[in-house]
């Protein structure tokens, strides 16, 4: 028995070495290449873990059978590793079923939200959109949505779900094409230059706008957004824990904590703010004379904060007044948003994108807009 527990506390080393190598390779300069490193782990990489977790099991139980069962060990240690070895094994398959359980996440802070991004972010052109490749068909009408993450469905698991989509069905896909240029974290500035580097001329541009999309023109200004960062209430070994390993960071962020930023102040102070507002007004003048120099019909149509509605409609006024102005058909959802319980606004817990029923609004209001526009100008002919 004594061989027998010898040979399983050498493989208990060798495992250890494979264990540096899976979880803390950076502390030893290694790389592994594959989309998302090293921020996320790999399902082969998330594999080749189970595997390792297993074999420790392996080994552990059988140090437990040889070393207590079997040689009938009494005593107070025997007592304190016949309940810690069941506990520990437990614990490691709960760390295994959570290596692939998903859940959406802001900013894909969780590992359960990167997850969710490598099972759900399909599917994912040659342009690097979550979109359909561009069809060869010149007969329909390209409608071309750009935006930020709540144009890109963040959250939303079925491309069913997202509004773009949903207004391709309502228009009718044998008449219409609707091309989804929405980029996380992309703002008016950015979103410019896409749409005209897009290799599909727009008949009509569907610009989904969001508080935030004022960001780096205040930031350019000046204006900086203070506040905690993820993990900032936990230091030393528990730390290197939740940050390394899914069972006690799923359960980390099931918990409350401090927020991370001030946001609300940053864009109230931004939209109020004559330089940075006109800097952020002539971002979108350059969306403006894209649109001119194709023709193309324009609607915008404003995603307020989810459960901050009277605020964001405050700050975006002027925002809406520019671009009504400048003869951009606007498309609010306040009031709609308002009638939507709490729970149905956002696609979870912990990621306050738009859910389904928000999408639907949104592809409902586009779509009204859209025929309201074409009804007035097949009234103005007759």
């Amino acid at each position: 028995m004594a061989s027998k527990i010898v040979t399983s506390i050498i493989r208990l080393a060798l495992l250890g070495v494979l264990f540096v190598f899976l979880f803390y390779p950076d502390k030893f300069h290694l790389t592994f290449e594959y989309p998302g490193a090293p921020q996320s782990d790999s399902f082969y990489v998330r594999l080749a873990k189970t595997v390792f977790w297993l074999l420790l099991i392996i080994e552990v139980l059988r140090i437990f059978y040889y070393g207590v069962v079997k040689s009938k060990a009494k005593g107070v240690v025997a007592n304190i590793v016949t309940l810690v070895v069941p506990l520990v094994v437990v614990l490691v398959f709960l760390e295994i079923v959570f290596m692939y359980i998903p859940q959406s996440h802001e900013g894909v802070l969780s590992k359960a939200s990167q997850i969710w991004w490598e099972k759900y972010w399909t599917p994912v052109n040659s342009l690097n959109y979550r979109d359909k490749e561009i069809l060869d068909d010149t007969t329909k009408t390209d409608v071309l949505v750009i935006g930020d993450s709540f144009a890109a469905g963040h959250g939303l698991e079925s491309l069913d779900d997202r509004f773009s989509d949903i207004l391709e069905k309502k228009l009718g896909p044998d008449k219409y094409v609707v091309y989804n240029l929405g980029i996380s974290g992309s703002d008016t500035r950015d979103e410019a230059e896409r749409l005209m580097k897009y290799p599909v001329k727009p008949d009509v541009i569907v610009l989904q706008y969001f508080p935030n999309d004022v960001e780096k023109a205040a930031r350019e200004n000046g204006l900086t957004l203070t506040g905690t960062e993820p993990y900032h209430d936990l230091t030393g070994p528990l730390a290197t824990l939740v940050k390394r390993f899914y069972l006690p960071n799923f359960v980390y962020w099931q918990l409350p904590h401090d927020s991370f930023s001030t946001f609300d102040k940053f864009v109230k102070t931004s939209y109020t703010d004559t330089t940075i507002l006109n800097t952020h007004l002539r971002d979108l003048s350059r969306m403006l004379a894209y649109r001119d120099s194709t023709g193309a019909e324009m609607y915008a149509v404003f995603v307020p904060f989810l459960f901050q509605l009277d605020k964001s409609a405050e700050y975006t006024k002027p925002v809406e007044e520019y671009l009504k102005a400048n003869g951009v058909q606007i498309v609010t959802l306040t009031e709609g948003v308002a009638k939507i319980t709490d729970k149905d606004r956002v696609v979870g817990k912990n990621d306050g994108h738009a859910g389904p029923a928000v999408n639907a609004l949104m592809a409902e209001r586009v779509f009204e807009a859209m025929q309201q526009k074409q009804n007035g100008a097949m009234a103005r002919k007759e």
